[in-house]
């Protein structure tokens, strides 16, 4: 297995974990009378499932197993596998912060980090697509 697989794989385990936590406190704000800001990590809990655990785990078995290009490249660039790994944790870890700050006390600075998360997240999908793109073809 790739070394980038391994390290997709992992993240998305540990993002995995995160979003079980961060669940388990939403459920519990009512029960415990725990702030009402912990409502705003609803976003935050959708996005580490989602975009942490279910897609790094989908990138990290396709590098894995899609088909080679090359004997050369087999599973394409290494360079932008590793790109598409920091951009879409730059974008996700940016907007775990970014998130419920912006819903608790909005302000521009947030609101542009956010933006900064998501096209962070687009660009890291992008590399995704272009590194994978030649390795669906046919037989």
């Amino acid at each position: 297995m790739p070394p980038v697989t391994r390290t997709f794989i992992k993240t998305g385990l540990l993002y995995f974990i995160s979003a079980l936590v961060v669940g388990l406190v939403l459920v519990l704000q009512p029960l415990l009378a725990l702030p009402p800001w912990i409502a705003a990590l609803t976003p935050v809990y959708f996005h580490l499932l989602m975009v942490g655990w279910v897609t790094h785990l989908i990138i990290g078995v396709a590098y894995w197993l899609f088909p080679v290009v090359s004997r050369a490249r087999p599973r394409g660039s290494d360079l932008l596998a590793w790109g598409a790994y920091g951009l879409l944790n730059l974008g996700l870890l940016t907007r775990v912060v970014a998130e419920p700050n912006q819903s608790v006390a909005p302000s521009p600075v947030w609101g542009w980090l956010l933006v900064a998360a998501a096209f962070c997240q687009w660009l890291g999908g992008l590399a995704f697509v272009l590194n994978t793109w030649p390795r669906v073809k046919e037989r």
